[in-house]
Protein backbone atom coordinates (compact mmCIF):
# COMPACT_ATOMS: atom_id res chain seq x y z
CA UNK A 1 0.00 0.00 0.00
CA UNK A 2 1.33 3.40 -0.92
CA UNK A 3 1.59 6.10 1.71
CA UNK A 4 0.40 9.64 1.05
CA UNK A 5 3.19 11.92 -0.11
CA UNK A 6 4.06 15.11 1.72
CA UNK A 7 2.74 18.48 0.60
CA UNK A 8 4.93 20.39 -1.89
CA UNK A 9 4.72 24.17 -2.22
CA UNK A 10 6.60 26.13 -4.88
CA UNK A 11 7.73 29.69 -4.01
CA UNK A 12 9.18 31.90 -6.76
CA UNK A 13 10.74 35.28 -5.94
CA UNK A 14 13.91 36.94 -7.19
CA UNK A 15 14.66 38.40 -3.75
CA UNK A 16 16.26 35.75 -1.47
CA UNK A 17 15.01 37.43 1.74
CA UNK A 18 11.42 37.09 0.54
CA UNK A 19 11.87 33.35 -0.04
CA UNK A 20 13.26 32.89 3.47
CA UNK A 21 10.46 34.94 5.03
CA UNK A 22 7.69 33.12 3.18
CA UNK A 23 9.10 29.71 4.07
CA UNK A 24 9.36 30.70 7.75
CA UNK A 25 5.80 32.04 7.72
CA UNK A 26 4.27 28.99 6.04
CA UNK A 27 6.39 26.30 7.70
CA UNK A 28 4.29 23.28 8.71
CA UNK A 29 4.89 19.62 9.43
CA UNK A 30 4.79 17.53 6.29
CA UNK A 31 5.25 20.48 3.91
CA UNK A 32 8.24 20.67 1.55
CA UNK A 33 9.09 24.10 0.10
CA UNK A 34 10.62 24.32 -3.36
CA UNK A 35 12.31 27.71 -3.67
CA UNK A 36 13.24 29.36 -6.97
CA UNK A 37 14.96 32.72 -7.54
CA UNK A 38 13.74 32.99 -11.12
CA UNK A 39 11.15 31.66 -13.54
CA UNK A 40 13.82 29.48 -15.13
CA UNK A 41 14.65 27.84 -11.77
CA UNK A 42 10.95 27.35 -11.16
CA UNK A 43 10.53 25.50 -14.47
CA UNK A 44 13.46 23.24 -13.59
CA UNK A 45 11.85 22.41 -10.23
CA UNK A 46 8.54 21.68 -11.95
CA UNK A 47 10.30 19.15 -14.17
CA UNK A 48 11.79 17.39 -11.13
CA UNK A 49 8.74 17.36 -8.85
CA UNK A 50 5.22 16.06 -9.35
CA UNK A 51 2.03 16.70 -7.42
CA UNK A 52 2.72 20.26 -6.25
CA UNK A 53 -0.07 21.53 -4.03
CA UNK A 54 0.39 25.30 -4.53
CA UNK A 55 2.65 27.82 -6.28
CA UNK A 56 3.30 31.35 -4.96
CA UNK A 57 4.62 33.53 -7.81
CA UNK A 58 6.18 36.97 -7.65
CA UNK A 59 4.95 39.11 -10.56
CA UNK A 60 7.96 41.38 -11.07
CA UNK A 61 10.99 39.25 -11.93
CA UNK A 62 13.80 39.82 -14.44
CA UNK A 63 13.96 37.92 -17.76
CA UNK A 64 10.51 36.32 -17.33
CA UNK A 65 7.78 37.76 -15.12
CA UNK A 66 5.20 35.85 -13.12
CA UNK A 67 2.50 36.15 -15.79
CA UNK A 68 4.72 34.52 -18.43
CA UNK A 69 5.69 31.78 -15.99
CA UNK A 70 2.01 31.14 -15.23
CA UNK A 71 1.27 30.82 -18.95
CA UNK A 72 3.95 28.13 -19.26
CA UNK A 73 2.61 26.30 -16.18
CA UNK A 74 -0.91 26.36 -17.56
CA UNK A 75 0.34 25.20 -20.96
CA UNK A 76 1.70 21.89 -19.63
CA UNK A 77 -0.53 18.88 -18.99
CA UNK A 78 1.54 17.93 -15.92
CA UNK A 79 1.25 21.32 -14.20
CA UNK A 80 -1.88 23.02 -15.50
CA UNK A 81 -3.94 22.18 -12.40
CA UNK A 82 -1.50 23.63 -9.84
CA UNK A 83 -3.24 26.49 -7.96
CA UNK A 84 -1.36 29.79 -8.46
CA UNK A 85 -1.25 32.80 -6.13
CA UNK A 86 0.39 35.95 -7.48
CA UNK A 87 2.27 38.34 -5.19
CA UNK A 88 3.55 41.79 -6.11
CA UNK A 89 5.06 44.85 -4.47
CA UNK A 90 3.79 47.05 -7.33
CA UNK A 91 0.95 49.53 -7.29
CA UNK A 92 -2.65 48.37 -7.12
CA UNK A 93 -3.18 48.27 -10.86
CA UNK A 94 -6.48 46.72 -11.82
CA UNK A 95 -5.10 45.58 -15.16
CA UNK A 96 -2.52 43.46 -13.35
CA UNK A 97 -5.25 41.77 -11.35
CA UNK A 98 -7.21 41.02 -14.52
CA UNK A 99 -4.09 39.67 -16.17
CA UNK A 100 -3.33 37.54 -13.14
CA UNK A 101 -6.77 35.96 -13.06
CA UNK A 102 -6.71 35.47 -16.83
CA UNK A 103 -3.41 33.61 -16.34
CA UNK A 104 -5.23 31.12 -14.12
CA UNK A 105 -4.46 32.54 -10.68
CA UNK A 106 -6.71 31.68 -7.75
CA UNK A 107 -5.69 34.87 -5.92
CA UNK A 108 -3.69 38.10 -6.35
CA UNK A 109 -1.99 39.59 -3.27
CA UNK A 110 -0.14 42.88 -2.78
CA UNK A 111 2.91 43.28 -0.57
CA UNK A 112 3.26 43.79 2.32
CA UNK A 113 1.13 40.69 2.71
CA UNK A 114 -0.94 40.09 5.81
CA UNK A 115 0.66 36.95 7.38
CA UNK A 116 -2.57 35.66 8.93
CA UNK A 117 -4.51 36.06 5.71
CA UNK A 118 -1.82 34.31 3.66
CA UNK A 119 -1.58 31.46 6.16
CA UNK A 120 -5.34 30.98 6.07
CA UNK A 121 -5.41 30.90 2.27
CA UNK A 122 -2.46 28.52 2.04
CA UNK A 123 -3.99 26.19 4.65
CA UNK A 124 -7.08 25.80 2.48
CA UNK A 125 -5.06 24.66 -0.52
CA UNK A 126 -2.89 22.35 1.57
CA UNK A 127 -5.99 20.73 3.06
CA UNK A 128 -7.61 20.36 -0.37
CA UNK A 129 -4.45 18.70 -1.63
CA UNK A 130 -4.38 16.29 1.31
CA UNK A 131 -7.98 15.32 0.57
CA UNK A 132 -7.09 14.84 -3.09
CA UNK A 133 -4.24 12.52 -2.07
CA UNK A 134 -6.57 10.63 0.27
CA UNK A 135 -9.10 10.12 -2.50
CA UNK A 136 -6.40 9.03 -4.95
CA UNK A 137 -5.08 6.48 -2.46
CA UNK A 138 -8.57 5.17 -1.73
CA UNK A 139 -9.20 4.80 -5.46
CA UNK A 140 -5.92 2.91 -5.85
CA UNK A 141 -6.75 0.60 -2.94
CA UNK A 142 -10.26 -0.09 -4.23
CA UNK A 143 -8.97 -0.71 -7.74
CA UNK A 144 -6.44 -3.20 -6.35
CA UNK A 145 -9.13 -4.84 -4.20
CA UNK A 146 -11.36 -5.18 -7.27
CA UNK A 147 -8.49 -6.75 -9.23
CA UNK A 148 -7.83 -9.24 -6.43
CA UNK A 149 -11.53 -10.08 -6.15
CA UNK A 150 -11.66 -10.72 -9.89
CA UNK A 151 -8.67 -13.03 -9.59
CA UNK A 152 -10.37 -14.86 -6.72
CA UNK A 153 -13.28 -15.56 -9.05
CA UNK A 154 -10.87 -16.71 -11.76
CA UNK A 155 -9.25 -19.09 -9.28
CA UNK A 156 -12.59 -20.51 -8.21
CA UNK A 157 -13.82 -20.93 -11.79
CA UNK A 158 -10.60 -22.24 -13.36
CA UNK A 159 -7.64 -23.14 -11.15
CA UNK A 160 -9.53 -25.09 -8.51
CA UNK A 161 -11.81 -26.68 -11.08
CA UNK A 162 -8.93 -28.40 -12.87
CA UNK A 163 -7.65 -30.54 -9.96
CA UNK A 164 -11.25 -31.13 -8.85
CA UNK A 165 -12.08 -32.48 -12.30
CA UNK A 166 -9.02 -34.75 -12.14
CA UNK A 167 -10.14 -36.04 -8.74
CA UNK A 168 -13.62 -36.79 -10.06
CA UNK A 169 -12.22 -38.63 -13.06
CA UNK A 170 -9.81 -40.66 -10.95
CA UNK A 171 -12.56 -41.51 -8.45
CA UNK A 172 -14.85 -42.64 -11.28
CA UNK A 173 -12.11 -44.85 -12.74
CA UNK A 174 -11.30 -46.23 -9.31
CA UNK A 175 -14.95 -47.16 -8.77
CA UNK A 176 -15.11 -49.01 -12.08
CA UNK A 177 -11.60 -50.47 -11.86
CA UNK A 178 -11.37 -54.23 -11.79
CA UNK A 179 -7.58 -54.39 -12.15
CA UNK A 180 -6.22 -54.02 -8.62
CA UNK A 181 -2.72 -53.27 -9.93
CA UNK A 182 -3.90 -49.88 -11.23
CA UNK A 183 -5.51 -48.83 -7.96
CA UNK A 184 -2.26 -47.49 -6.56
CA UNK A 185 -1.73 -45.26 -9.62
CA UNK A 186 -5.25 -43.86 -9.35
CA UNK A 187 -4.84 -43.34 -5.59
CA UNK A 188 -1.62 -41.37 -6.21
CA UNK A 189 -3.44 -39.21 -8.72
CA UNK A 190 -6.21 -38.55 -6.20
CA UNK A 191 -3.71 -37.72 -3.47
CA UNK A 192 -1.61 -35.42 -5.70
CA UNK A 193 -4.58 -33.40 -6.92
CA UNK A 194 -6.11 -33.14 -3.45
CA UNK A 195 -2.80 -31.85 -2.07
CA UNK A 196 -2.59 -29.32 -4.89
CA UNK A 197 -6.11 -28.10 -4.09
CA UNK A 198 -5.26 -27.92 -0.39
CA UNK A 199 -2.23 -25.70 -1.13
CA UNK A 200 -4.36 -23.40 -3.29
CA UNK A 201 -7.06 -23.13 -0.64
CA UNK A 202 -4.49 -22.42 2.09
CA UNK A 203 -2.91 -19.68 -0.04
CA UNK A 204 -6.32 -18.11 -0.64
CA UNK A 205 -7.07 -18.26 3.09
CA UNK A 206 -3.73 -16.57 3.84
CA UNK A 207 -4.53 -13.76 1.40
CA UNK A 208 -7.94 -13.32 3.05
CA UNK A 209 -6.33 -13.18 6.50
CA UNK A 210 -3.77 -10.62 5.33
CA UNK A 211 -6.27 -8.34 3.63
CA UNK A 212 -9.08 -8.53 6.19
CA UNK A 213 -7.15 -8.86 9.46
CA UNK A 214 -4.32 -6.51 8.52
CA UNK A 215 -1.65 -9.20 8.61
CA UNK A 216 -0.85 -12.78 9.52
CA UNK A 217 -0.89 -13.99 13.11
CA UNK A 218 2.20 -15.78 14.33
CA UNK A 219 2.98 -18.46 16.88
CA UNK A 220 6.56 -17.62 17.83
CA UNK A 221 8.92 -19.85 19.79
CA UNK A 222 12.62 -19.90 20.57
CA UNK A 223 14.30 -21.75 17.73
CA UNK A 224 17.43 -22.16 15.64
CA UNK A 225 16.93 -20.93 12.09
CA UNK A 226 19.78 -23.14 10.94
CA UNK A 227 17.76 -26.32 11.43
CA UNK A 228 15.05 -24.89 9.17
CA UNK A 229 17.47 -23.78 6.46
CA UNK A 230 19.37 -27.11 6.70
CA UNK A 231 16.13 -28.97 5.96
CA UNK A 232 15.27 -26.68 3.04
CA UNK A 233 18.72 -27.14 1.51
CA UNK A 234 18.55 -30.93 1.96
CA UNK A 235 15.13 -31.03 0.25
CA UNK A 236 16.46 -28.92 -2.62
CA UNK A 237 19.44 -31.24 -3.09
CA UNK A 238 17.15 -34.26 -3.21
CA UNK A 239 14.74 -32.63 -5.66
CA UNK A 240 17.52 -31.45 -7.99
CA UNK A 241 20.54 -33.67 -7.46
CA UNK A 242 22.07 -32.42 -10.70
CA UNK A 243 22.18 -28.78 -9.52
CA UNK A 244 25.19 -27.27 -7.76
CA UNK A 245 24.15 -25.82 -4.39
CA UNK A 246 26.56 -23.92 -2.12
CA UNK A 247 25.47 -23.52 1.50
CA UNK A 248 27.14 -21.47 4.22
CA UNK A 249 26.16 -20.63 7.81
CA UNK A 250 27.78 -17.82 9.80
CA UNK A 251 27.42 -16.72 13.42
CA UNK A 252 24.60 -17.24 15.91
CA UNK A 253 21.37 -18.42 14.25
CA UNK A 254 19.16 -18.42 17.37
CA UNK A 255 16.05 -16.27 17.65
CA UNK A 256 12.32 -16.19 18.28
CA UNK A 257 10.14 -16.85 15.24
CA UNK A 258 7.20 -18.79 13.81
CA UNK A 259 9.04 -21.79 12.37
CA UNK A 260 6.13 -23.12 10.31
CA UNK A 261 5.58 -19.77 8.62
CA UNK A 262 9.29 -19.22 7.95
CA UNK A 263 9.46 -22.69 6.40
CA UNK A 264 6.89 -21.41 3.88
CA UNK A 265 9.14 -18.46 3.09
CA UNK A 266 12.34 -20.45 2.62
CA UNK A 267 10.56 -23.19 0.67
CA UNK A 268 9.04 -20.65 -1.71
CA UNK A 269 12.24 -18.74 -2.40
CA UNK A 270 14.28 -21.95 -2.74
CA UNK A 271 11.65 -23.45 -5.03
CA UNK A 272 11.77 -20.40 -7.28
CA UNK A 273 15.56 -20.62 -7.47
CA UNK A 274 15.36 -24.27 -8.52
CA UNK A 275 12.56 -23.72 -11.00
CA UNK A 276 13.50 -20.42 -12.60
CA UNK A 277 17.25 -20.22 -12.01
CA UNK A 278 19.76 -20.99 -14.76
CA UNK A 279 20.48 -24.72 -14.73
CA UNK A 280 24.21 -24.23 -15.37
CA UNK A 281 24.71 -21.72 -12.53
CA UNK A 282 25.04 -22.65 -8.83
CA UNK A 283 22.46 -21.74 -6.20
CA UNK A 284 24.14 -20.04 -3.26
CA UNK A 285 22.45 -20.02 0.15
CA UNK A 286 23.96 -18.04 3.02
CA UNK A 287 22.54 -17.81 6.54
CA UNK A 288 24.33 -14.94 8.29
CA UNK A 289 23.84 -14.55 12.03
CA UNK A 290 26.89 -12.37 12.64
CA UNK A 291 24.80 -9.29 13.50
CA UNK A 292 23.44 -9.07 17.05
CA UNK A 293 19.96 -7.84 16.21
CA UNK A 294 18.98 -9.67 13.03
CA UNK A 295 19.63 -12.60 10.72
CA UNK A 296 20.08 -12.41 6.97
CA UNK A 297 19.20 -15.35 4.74
CA UNK A 298 20.38 -14.86 1.15
CA UNK A 299 19.36 -17.13 -1.74
CA UNK A 300 21.05 -16.40 -5.06
CA UNK A 301 20.72 -18.09 -8.43
CA UNK A 302 21.69 -17.53 -12.03
CA UNK A 303 19.31 -15.78 -14.41
CA UNK A 304 17.68 -12.36 -14.52
CA UNK A 305 14.10 -11.36 -13.79
CA UNK A 306 12.80 -8.86 -16.40
CA UNK A 307 12.37 -5.34 -14.92
CA UNK A 308 8.68 -5.37 -15.86
CA UNK A 309 8.13 -8.40 -13.60
CA UNK A 310 10.55 -7.34 -10.87
CA UNK A 311 8.49 -4.23 -10.11
CA UNK A 312 5.38 -6.33 -9.31
CA UNK A 313 7.12 -9.42 -7.97
CA UNK A 314 5.49 -9.29 -4.51
CA UNK A 315 1.99 -8.37 -5.65
CA UNK A 316 -0.77 -10.99 -5.29
CA UNK A 317 -1.99 -12.60 -8.53
CA UNK A 318 0.77 -10.92 -10.54
CA UNK A 319 -0.76 -9.90 -13.86
CA UNK A 320 0.85 -11.15 -17.03
CA UNK A 321 3.00 -13.77 -15.29
CA UNK A 322 0.39 -16.50 -15.31
CA UNK A 323 -3.02 -17.24 -16.69
CA UNK A 324 -5.94 -18.92 -14.88
CA UNK A 325 -5.78 -22.66 -15.34
CA UNK A 326 -2.01 -22.99 -15.26
CA UNK A 327 -0.84 -25.64 -12.83
CA UNK A 328 2.24 -24.02 -11.35
CA UNK A 329 0.38 -21.98 -8.73
CA UNK A 330 -1.68 -18.89 -8.08
CA UNK A 331 1.07 -16.27 -8.07
CA UNK A 332 0.64 -15.84 -4.31
CA UNK A 333 3.79 -17.43 -2.91
CA UNK A 334 6.07 -14.39 -2.90
CA UNK A 335 3.27 -12.11 -1.69
CA UNK A 336 2.57 -14.39 1.28
CA UNK A 337 6.31 -14.80 1.95
CA UNK A 338 6.72 -11.02 2.09
CA UNK A 339 3.77 -10.70 4.49
CA UNK A 340 5.23 -13.39 6.76
CA UNK A 341 8.54 -11.53 6.90
CA UNK A 342 6.72 -8.26 7.65
CA UNK A 343 4.70 -9.92 10.41
CA UNK A 344 8.05 -10.76 12.06
CA UNK A 345 9.16 -7.14 11.64
CA UNK A 346 11.51 -8.14 8.82
CA UNK A 347 11.61 -7.80 5.05
CA UNK A 348 12.28 -9.54 1.75
CA UNK A 349 14.06 -7.74 -1.05
CA UNK A 350 14.80 -8.97 -4.57
CA UNK A 351 17.64 -7.83 -6.79
CA UNK A 352 18.18 -9.03 -10.34
CA UNK A 353 20.91 -7.79 -12.68
CA UNK A 354 23.89 -8.97 -14.73
CA UNK A 355 22.71 -12.56 -14.90
CA UNK A 356 22.13 -13.00 -11.16
CA UNK A 357 18.99 -12.91 -9.00
CA UNK A 358 19.22 -12.59 -5.22
CA UNK A 359 16.61 -12.60 -2.46
CA UNK A 360 17.57 -11.13 0.92
CA UNK A 361 15.37 -12.21 3.84
CA UNK A 362 16.02 -10.08 6.96
CA UNK A 363 14.55 -11.15 10.28
CA UNK A 364 14.98 -9.50 13.69
CA UNK A 365 15.82 -12.00 16.40
CA UNK A 366 12.78 -10.83 18.36
CA UNK A 367 9.44 -9.56 16.96
CA UNK A 368 9.49 -5.76 16.95
CA UNK A 369 7.26 -3.87 19.38
CA UNK A 370 4.86 -2.54 16.73
CA UNK A 371 4.35 -6.09 15.39
CA UNK A 372 3.49 -7.70 18.73
CA UNK A 373 -0.25 -7.28 18.18
CA UNK A 374 0.07 -9.74 15.26
CA UNK A 375 1.83 -12.34 17.41
CA UNK A 376 0.09 -14.98 19.49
Amino acid sequence: MNTIDGIKCLIVDDIPQNLVALEALLQRDGVQFLKAHSAREALELLLLHNDIALALLDVQMPEMNGFDLAALIRGSERTRNIPLIFMTAGTHEQNWQFQGYESGAVDFLYKPIDPDMLSAKVNIFFELHRRKQDLAQQLQERTEALRVNEMFMAVLSHDLRNPLQSIKMAATLLKRQTDASKNEELAERLLGNSQRMARMVEDLLDVTRIRQAGGLRLSVVDMDLRSLSDAAVDDARQCASDRELDYQVLGDTQGRWDGERLAQVVSNIMGNALKHGAKDAPIRVTLDGSQPGELLLTIQNGGTIPPSLLADLFKPFRGGERQPGQSEGLGLGLYIAQQIARAHGGSIQAQSAEGQTRFDIRLPRQPLAHHRQAVL
